[in-house]
């Protein structure tokens, strides 16, 4: 007879073989995701790496810059009248003392306005005197009109009284009486108005005769000022100094107001540099500079700071603090360092072309045994021409790849062989 075969109770590795199999990859698989390295790594030759060590030093707040040495003070040169060149008094190069002639210009046109001005003036002023002689002969006839009015008026009035006493004799008419009265009543009546009239008249005359002398003064100035216009035909120094530029030839017409050339003022020098963008909000007027010529140290000191930007720099302008270099010319170069502030301890790494790539946002930090480099996240602030200021990420003595990063892509650690 056939036996029942029970079924076997518990585990069966044979038949939970997968099952187990599957279990210990997944949990190999969770390991590794939570517990694993998965930065990317790059091999690099460290002969081709520029290894640099963090440090805790002082720091100097300066930026390198150079500068050109410039008369202290540069006068253009521009003729008020315009004209032709007649000729060049001296020439460039020439050390020339202010109200030197420079150059002699010519200008028919002024010369005719010149003689205009002159002729208009002899005209107002034979005008004034041929009124001035009108006025003196009104004065005489109304002085002549007003005596014989006088002397009427007073006969009438001598008839008038006369006649009046007869009149109250009962010697004369009463008509002859009237007749007188009234004679010697307008006689007054017209000599009032007359005197009102003459002396209407002599103010009227006063005060155009002001305004004509006031005219003929306005014209007598106008020909002095165009005399002196021909006088500017003569372009001359406004300072000492020398005359560093004169850009004209003989026969060329120079208009008013045009450049011709400079003069140089060589009683001092300063020198102007042109500073990075970045700096513009630091760079003011009284700081101190340094640069070095020979042997020997000199000083400047910030004089005046330009704030238009062109092609991503400012210009600032420098002067002599103390003694100058010997034999000082302009157009020489030299390698100013500006201070921007006092010096101060703080973490320190030199200067490198990592910096184009990361901005300073992070760099690449070596392990202690040096085989390895790992990208750091860091934070730096000032800088100058030989270091950078860190403020976060970085200790004094690690060591850190400061060449550049352009090879490395994305990659977040080195491997250095």
């Amino acid at each position: 007879m056939d036996r029942v075969i029970e079924k076997k109770k518990g585990f069966q590795l044979k038949k939970h073989y997968p099952y187990v199999a599957g279990g210990v990859l997944l949990l190999v698989l969770v390991c590794w995701v939570l517990f694993g390295n998965h930065a990317s790594t790059l091999k690099v030759s460290a002969d081709e790496l520029t290894v640099s060590e963090v440090s805790r030093a002082e720091f100097k707040d300066y930026v390198r810059t150079n500068g050109q040495v410039m008369p202290i003070q540069v006068v253009q040169i521009s003729p008020e009248e315009g004209g032709i060149v007649m000729e060049k008094v001296v020439e460039e190069g020439t050390t020339v003392r202010k109200g030197d002639v420079i150059v002699r210009l010519s200008n028919s046109n002024l010369d005719l306005q010149i003689l205009n001005a002159e002729a208009e003036l002899a005209e107002k002023q034979n005008l004034l005197r041929n009124t001035q002689v009108a006025m003196q002969q009104d004065r005489l006839n109304n002085q002549t009109e007003q005596a014989q009015l006088d002397m009427d008026t007073q006969r009438k009035q001598r008839t008038y009284e006369q006649n009046r006493r007869l009149y109250q004799e009962k010697l004369i008419s009463q008509e002859d009486f009237v007749q007188s009265q009234e004679d010697y009543q307008l006689s007054a009546k017209k000599r009032s108005l007359v005197s009102k009239r003459l002396k209407q008249d002599s103010l009227y005359r006063t005060v155009q005769m002001d305004q004509m002398e006031d005219n003929l003064q306005n014209m007598r100035r106008n020909v002095v000022l165009v005399r002196q216009r021909k006088d500017k035909l003569e372009v001359r120094s406004a300072i000492d100094g020398e005359l560093g530029l004169l850009d004209v030839e003989l026969g060329q017409s120079v208009q008013a107001g045009q450049k011709i050339g400079q003069i140089n003022d060589l009683s001092d020098y300063k020198v102007q540099a042109q500073i990075d963008e970045h700096y513009i909000d630091r760079v003011r007027q009284g700081l101190t500079a340094t640069f070095q010529r020979g042997d020997k140290q000199y000083q400047l000191q910030v004089r005046k700071v330009y704030p238009e930007v062109r092609e991503g720099k400012f210009r600032c302008d420098f002067v002599f603090r103390g003694e100058r270099p010997e034999q000082i010319r302009s157009g020489q170069t030299y390698y100013i360092d500006l201070e921007l502030g006092q010096p101060e301890q703080a973490v320190l790494i030199p200067r490198g072309t990592f910096f184009q790539t990361t901005g300073g946002q992070w760099i690449f930090v070596l392990d202690k045994s040096g085989t390895k480099a790992y990208r750091r996240s860091i934070r730096i602030g000032r800088q100058n021409p030989q270091y950078y200021e860190v403020l976060e990420g970085l200790e004094p003595g690690e060591r850190v790849v400061s060449s550049g990063y352009e090879a490395f892509k994305d990659n977040e650690v080195l491997i250095l062989k």
